[in-house]
């Protein structure tokens, strides 16, 4: 028995089957599925982020900066940096004004978001309380990591973001 049509139904193109409705099912979840692949795959590839490992270690990490946060805040030291493409210039002096001599200088720019791409700098002493470093750095955002330490201790900490263009 053939199906009939009415005069109505011309032009209104295949009707539904079950087939169709399997394909496009198929089609849809094969598309999803090869989407969450290849995405799922790039971010576990890609992750530089930080772990740690203990809770109690980090805690006590946390107490001991804090403490070495108020032994600097103490000392009024003022430490200014200039940072632009190839070059950074960092001055330290005492709470009197004098440069600070005594004192090595460690500089660290980090990536915000990858610990991978972190560029330690090479700075070098210019004069009394002055250091330079002339490093090729990737321009972009970054935090510059500026310690000084005297005997192994570190006694100054500073962390800002800087954009380098």
């Amino acid at each position: 028995m053939a199906a009939r049509r009415n005069a109505s139904d011309k032009g209104k193109g295949r009707p539904i089957t079950g087939r169709t409705v399997l394909v496009c099912f198929i089609g849809f979840f094969g598309v999803v599925f090869t989407a969450n692949f290849f995405l799922v795959r790039a971010a576990v590839t890609s992750f530089g982020g930080v772990e740690t490992e203990s809770s109690y270690k980090a805690g006590l990490a946390f107490r001991a900066e804090s403490e070495a946060a108020a032994a600097q805040d103490a000392r009024h030291w003022q430490v200014d940096a200039h940072i632009e493409p190839g070059r950074l210039d960092v001055a330290a002096h005492d709470a009197d004004g004098r440069p600070l001599t005594d004192v090595a200088l460690v500089a660290t720019l980090q990536h915000p978001t990858d610990r991978r791409l972190d560029v330690p700098l090479d700075p070098v002493r210019v004069s009394a309380g002055q250091w330079r470093a002339t490093d090729t750095v990737a321009s972009g955002q970054w935090e510059l990591v500026i310690e000084l330490n005297r005997d192994g201790e570190r006694l100054f900490r500073s962390t800002n973001r800087v954009i380098i263009r």
